[in-house]
């Protein structure tokens, strides 16, 4: 009896929200940084302990003021703040939960103070090693998915009283759900319960909301803004086109791309002959390394994905589709472009035990190349990210990015 009342009360609870409409979008932005979310992966058998997960997000134990206000006078007038929503799901931070969301306050406050705006996304990642619960379990598992949800509105309800102008709120970045061309389409409803749940604690933020399958164009491009009668939303979409070139090396991102590296952006930027010696390179290495039964197949799809990007046309076209799909569906549902967010982009500096780097020529120009093409079209963007595999600020264990990508972005201010 009990499930059943917290069943109807939740669907009120939508209904009313879906019936009464939020106000104009409050939250404004125009440029902008992801922080880091969580860099050092500390095993799920140390969230117990105070010293190892706070503050919290992690980037608090090595970001101070001045490193914020540094990033305010680069130009930049608001940040995406990931926070990884596993603790808060997690059995081993029960005793540590009001002191989880109080960080997470803090952290906000403390961005807020520097002059910069913020956005708080709810940021899951993949489970494995000693973390029990991630974006699988989350979208697989009814019960853990109703636990996301009533940490969406706690989370929410930590927020509510801020500034609408100065922090809005995203219930879930990069849902994994849709992916596979069936036909299905399970996002739309649990969207909207979590937009319900997060409207229900906070009334006056914005809400970021987003499409299925890693928040891709099309995805969003499939989704029905008249389900959510509240025009207090931003919508999001990421876009890393091309990947072969934006995710070289990146271990995580499938079995192919992390034989690829050594290629330019664009591939027109070097001479034709070093290009050659680049992809030789990338061939020979999946030969020797690559299962091989998957070589032939990695080999071909290598030559398909060059032939689609051996032009300066061709790349400009596989960049610019995605942000015409969005054009196209925001103006057929009447959403004016302040209204979009490029929520992520940017391109691999160095994967995590890998020695090649990508120049920072290259990411300044892709990094530019996109900013230009958000602006053109009124869009928003955020830039991935501060730190770690794609770090523009900073690299790993206490370096420095090679300073291009910055530059670039100062240059705009």
């Amino acid at each position: 009896m009990g499930a059943m009342i917290k069943t109807l009360l939740a669907t009120l609870l939508m209904l009313a929200s879906l019936a009464l409409p939020g106000q104009a979008a409050t939250f404004s932005m125009r440029r902008g940084l992801n922080l880091d979310q969580w860099t050092t992966w500390v095993g799920e058998d140390k969230w117990n302990d105070p010293k190892a997960i706070l503050p919290f997000p992690e980037w608090r134990k090595f970001l101070k003021d001045a490193d914020l206000k540094a990033l305010k006078d680069a130009g930049f007038d608001f940040l995406r703040m990931p926070v990884d929503p596993s603790p808060f799901l997690s059995a081993e931070t029960v005793a540590l939960r009001d002191d989880l969301y109080a960080s997470v306050l803090d952290s906000v406050r403390m961005i807020n103070r520097a002059g910069l705006k913020v956005i708080v996304d709810m940021h899951l990642i993949p489970s494995g090693g000693s973390r029990k619960i991630g974006m699988g379990e989350v979208m697989d598992n009814p019960e853990i998915f109703e636990a996301y949800v009533e940490m969406v509105r706690k989370m929410a309800r930590t927020l509510a009283a801020e500034d609408p102008h100065q922090v809005a709120f995203e219930p879930m970045n990069e849902p994994v759900v849709d992916c596979d061309g069936d036909g299905t389409s399970l996002w739309p409803d649990r969207q909207l319960k979590l937009f319900a749940a997060a409207r229900s604690s906070a009334t006056k933020l914005t809400l970021i909301l987003t499409g299925a399958c890693y928040s891709n164009a099309a995805s969003l491009a499939k989704i029905d803004p008249k389900m959510i009668a509240d025009d207090n939303i931003i919508w999001t979409f990421h876009s890393y086109d091309p990947f072969l070139l934006t995710h070289q090396g990146a271990t995580w991102a499938g079995d192919f791309i992390r034989y690829v590296t050594g290629l330019p952006f664009p591939l027109t930027a070097v001479p034709h002959a070093q290009l050659d010696v680049a992809l030789d390179t990338i061939r020979a290495r999946i030969r020797a390394e690559a299962p091989w039964t998957r070589q032939n197949g990695m080999l071909a799809y290598l030559d398909e994905q060059v032939a689609s990007m051996d032009t300066d046309e061709k790349v400009l076209e596989l960049m610019d589709a995605p942000f015409r799909t969005v054009e196209g569906w925001a103006k057929a549902n009447g959403i004016k472009p302040e209204n979009i967010t490029l929520g992520e982009f940017g391109m691999i500096r160095q994967e995590y035990g890998n020695s090649y780097v990508m120049p920072g020529e290259y990411r300044a120009a892709y990094v530019r190349d996109m900013i230009a093409r958000a602006e053109a079209h009124g869009f928003s963007w955020s830039v991935w990210s501060f730190g770690g595999a794609f770090g523009i600020v900073d690299a790993f264990d206490g370096d420095k990015a090679e300073p291009e990508v910055m530059d670039a972005i100062r240059s705009l201010h």
